[in-house]
């Protein structure tokens, strides 16, 4: 059988050696509780207990060695061996129960040290969830600090505390894989985007309640600009009234801005409003940050885009207060492109001009447009004056804002075609109902007050002065005139208020005025006058014949009156008016219906003549259609015709007594009257002496005479014997020059020298007509 193993033991040999040289007990407690502890921690207790009985055993051959060979000392150790080993067991009792209570003592302190360790981990995680808790913390009390500044509305502070969350904590987190606070550093980061909107929103939210508040307080700023502008306007009003070379400086010029800088008003800024940009330039700031420049601006174009639609009413109210009227329009208007324009100013990169721009072509369309659709039933032009002043102060506003206003200009060419129309119509109106309810009498002046009011309303030639005349007087033109006067000096007047203010055309108004007033009195004074003309009252016709008389010299004035009333942009040279040459023609037509209505009446008072010529008495006295015709001549020349200038009474009495001897001459000559006899023709003389007595009498009556040559002459051969007279050429050149070559024969054939048929005219009339070859 193969042999058997040694035993291996543990190498406590050399431990027990110590043991057992130690020279004391307490060397020898010393070296031996250390192997004890030892074999009992390392579970090689036996391995100490073989190692020690080895020990004995070798000791104890040695002691059998020894007594064999010395057997008493032997002996006598075998007795202190036995001794030993007594000792020995009780040694090893001792041992084992030290052992044991080692063992018990160490299971215990291992107990403790696992507790320790146990511990000792457990104080690690805390220690190490602890780190981490305070790392998480941080991390959450930044996440928190950003929205506690986004409660607070320090949006900006809130985006960098989130932009400092990654930067510091976050990112070097999430790139050390191994750290604790991954999970939350991943679940924080996947956040931040949703925050940073949260923050986006929330500023863009202040941003439309300002967008508001700015769409609510438009109105008001507009109103504060349009009194800004008007204080501006009455400023410049007074340095133009204190030095007359700033007349030709309108408001928003050069030299106008140079004067305003003295007198420092922010319409943004000031006692009753301040418009502050905060809330926009933080969201601008925020969106630059986020890289949503562009978002923002699409969002605030269409924001004003929207609230610009909101400005525009669907109709206003051009008349009296209710709302929404063009004032309200125009300031909320105003307003809202002020704001456009500082927010151009301030913040370029949110806003470019050509948005701008494109905004208020757009609102200034829907104003001119809504305002065009109201103006069809406005019949009154004061209250389109108001109108053109509301937008002459809006463009003189916006224009000093740097807007361009050549739109409105134009819309205000249209708005001043519209009220001249209206003008035109009212005055037209006006002058047909002064036409229509004038008495066509010479105008009654009762005090030099009166006097005075007339004559400096009209246009009228003064021949004598105030003090020379007596009251009551009596005026040549009717009072059509003078209120005709009137209402041209306010037409006028009506017309260049439109130019006040602000307007750019006023080469327009002086053209339009000019057609304008020509046309109202070419159509509704002059040509009411000449319808007039068909009246068969001779007075109405006289007094309408002044009239256009005085007319024609108030045109005469009123072409000087408009050359030094129209603008220096206008074309020079004379004002023509038509009307001028139509007063003076028409005159003419009025001179002439005076000469029918006067020679009807006098073909009516000779239709009544009753000549009896063969009458067998002769007449002693005029006739009496003769009286009655002289009588009605003077009568009309001092009444009717009184009023007229001289020059043409004189053409009135010359026409009047030219077609007055002609139908006297023509009587004698009616085929019905055959023969006249020597009374019949003293009747006729003594009517025609009777007519140029009267006619002597008359002023400038050698003229007059001439009227009556050829009657005179013609009742002279009449009234001679020997018709051979007026076959004498010689004779017939010097004594009947006038008399009608036909005429003469006729009545010499007609005449009798008895007042029986005489027959001897007859022969004679033969007999001249054979001379001349008549038939």
């Amino acid at each position: 059988m193969p042999p058997r193993k040694s035993q291996v033991y543990d190498d406590y040999g050399s431990a027990v050696d110590q043991v057992i040289l130690a020279s004391t007990d307490s060397d020898f407690l010393d070296q031996l509780i250390p192997i004890l502890k030892d074999a009992s921690l390392s579970n090689r207790t036996n391995s100490l207990v073989q190692s020690l009985t080895y020990y004995a055993e070798e000791r104890e051959a040695e002691i059998e060695n020894i007594g064999l060979t010395k057997h008493e000392e032997f002996l006598q150790s075998v007795n202190q061996l036995q001794q030993v080993r007594e000792g020995t067991v009780s040694l090893t009792g001792e041992i084992l129960e030290l052992n044991q209570s080692i063992q018990s003592s160490t299971q215990e302190l291992a107990e403790q040290k696992q507790k320790l360790v146990d511990k000792r981990a457990i104080r690690q995680n805390v220690s190490d969830a602890s780190d981490a808790l305070k790392e998480s913390l941080k991390i959450l009390h930044a996440v928190n600090q950003a929205h506690d500044l986004v409660r607070k509305k320090q949006y900006y502070a809130a985006l960098k505390s989130l932009e400092d969350l990654q930067n510091e904590h976050l990112v070097p987190i999430i790139q050390n894989k191994y750290a604790t606070q991954q999970q939350l550093a991943d679940l924080i980061q996947k956040s931040i985007p949703a925050s940073q909107k949260a923050i986006a929103d929330a500023v863009m939210l202040d941003l439309n309640t300002w967008l508001y508040r700015i769409r609510e307080t438009s109105q008001f700023l507009g109103e504060v600009a349009f009194y800004h502008t008007e204080m501006r306007r009455t400023r410049h009003k007074e340095r133009t009234e204190a030095d007359d070379t700033l007349n030709g400086y309108k408001l928003n010029s050069a030299i106008e801005l140079v004067f305003e800088e003295d007198e420092e008003f922010d319409v943004l800024a000031n006692e009753e409003l301040e418009v502050e940009f905060t809330p926009l330039f933080e969201c601008l700031h925020i969106h630059q940050a986020l890289g949503q420049s562009d978002k923002l601006r699409a969002d605030y174009s269409a924001t004003r885009r929207q609230q610009k639609d909101l400005l525009i009413p669907a109709s206003i109210h051009l008349e009296g207060e209710e709302e929404p009227s063009l004032n309200s329009l125009l300031e909320g208007i105003a307003g809202f492109a002020i704001i456009e324009k500082a927010t151009l100013q301030r913040v370029p990169q949110l806003r470019s001009s050509v948005e701008v721009d494109e905004l208020w072509d757009s609102v200034c369309t829907s104003a001119i447009a809504l305002t065009s659709r109201s103006l069809g039933g406005i019949t009154n032009a004061e209250v389109l004056l108001k109108i053109k002043s509301v937008f002459a102060l809006f463009i003189q506003t916006m224009e000093g804002w740097g807007y361009s206003v050549t739109m409105l200009d134009n819309f205000l060419l249209t708005l001043f075609d519209t009220y001249a129309d209206l003008l035109k119509r009212r005055f037209s109106d006006d002058f047909q109902d002064i036409v229509s309810t004038d008495d066509y009498r010479p105008m009654a002046i009762n005090s030099p007050e009166e006097y005075e009011k007339v004559v400096s309303v009209s246009w009228v030639t003064h021949d004598k002065a105030v003090e020379e005349l007596v009251f009551p007087c009596v005026l040549p033109f009717s009072q059509m005139y003078p209120l005709c006067c009137i209402d041209i000096r306010n037409f006028l007047n009506q017309f260049y208020f439109f130019a006040d203010d602000h307007f750019q055309h006023p080469n327009v108004i002086d053209d339009t005025l000019r057609k304008s007033l020509d046309e109202l009195l070419t159509s509704k004074v002059c040509q009411s006058l000449v319808e007039r003309l068909s009246s068969q009252y001779l007075n109405q016709i006289v007094q309408i014949l002044i009239n256009l008389e005085h007319f024609e010299i108030a045109c005469q004035e009123l072409e000087q009156l408009l050359i030094r009333a129209r603008s220096s942009t206008s074309a020079g040279g004379p004002v023509m008016l038509s009307a001028t040459e139509q007063f003076r023609s028409n005159k003419k037509t009025a001179e002439k219906r005076i000469f029918e209505l006067v020679n009807s009446k006098i073909d009516d008072l000779i239709d009544t003549a009753e000549y009896d010529w063969m009458s067998t008495t002769p007449i002693t006295e005029p006739s009496s259609y003769m009286q009655t015709l002289t009588t009605y001549l003077s009568n009309i020349m001092n009444s009717v015709l009184l009023s007229l200038p001289r020059e043409i009474k004189e053409l009135i009495y010359f026409d009047a007594l030219s077609h007055a001897a002609e139908r006297i001459l023509a009587l004698p000559l009616l085929p019905e009257v055959k023969t006249i006899n020597p009374n019949g023709v003293a009747a006729i003389a003594q009517d025609v002496k009777f007519l140029a007595e009267f006619v002597s009498g008359l002023e400038n009556a050698m003229m007059l005479q001439n009227t009556l040559e050829e009657l005179e002459q013609t009742v002279a051969l009449m009234q001679i014997e020997n018709h051979d007279e007026y076959y004498d050429m010689a004779l017939r050149n010097k004594l009947y020059s006038r008399v009608n070559a036909m005429n003469g024969p006729m009545l010499l054939e007609k005449l009798t020298h008895t007042v029986e048929a005489p027959s001897r005219a007859a022969a004679t009339m033969a007999n001249f007509s054979s001379r001349f070859g008549l038939r």
